[in-house]
């Protein structure tokens, strides 16, 4: 069994729906849900958009091995009404990247785990510090903690209530 922890993110349609969906797709054709953060809302990173995105961290536990998994998660978002422009940053229903999967280091063309744009991202490491504050990165070397307290961004994220 490998853990996989995904950052979902969306700020497109009706936002809880989806991220009930989300779960529930991520459960039937990824893994069994070990763990979730709270949701919490950010503006845009990146590019600019008037409506406020949500994110989530999942904890899964899955057979599947890395690209895999990366086939399902394009699959879910696909479902979710997804579009990929290819052209930077945009918004979207549902985005489900992920983070880690156990302490891998992967480098392939489709996936490059952990997430390469982790450290810098305050949207990914505050749900992140909820369910895994002490985790070490396999690549950086410290804490989910450590990196959030050293996060160059300054967006502010705030849990949904």
């Amino acid at each position: 069994m490998k853990e996989v922890i995904f950052l979902l993110g969306g700020n497109l349609g009706d936002k809880a729906q989806n991220f009930k969906q989300t779960t529930e797709l991520i459960a039937e054709n990824i893994g069994e849900i070990s763990g979730q953060s709270s949701i919490y809302a950010t503006d845009a990173w990146g590019f600019e958009s008037e409506d406020i995105f949500w994110n989530q961290v999942l904890i899964i536990q899955t057979q599947l091995d890395p690209i895999d998994v990366l086939n399902a998660a394009q699959h879910v978002e696909q479902l979710l009404g997804r579009v990929r422009s290819g052209e930077g940053y945009s918004s979207r229903t549902m985005d489900v990247d992920i983070l880690f999967i156990d302490d891998m280091i992967i480098n392939h063309e489709r996936l490059i785990v952990p997430h390469p744009l982790l450290q810098e991202r305050r949207f990914a490491l505050i749900p992140l510090v909820e369910v895994r504050r002490n985790m070490k990165h396999p690549v950086l070397n410290s804490s989910m903690q450590e990196l959030l307290d050293q996060c160059p961004d300054k967006l502010e994220v705030k849990k949904v209530k």
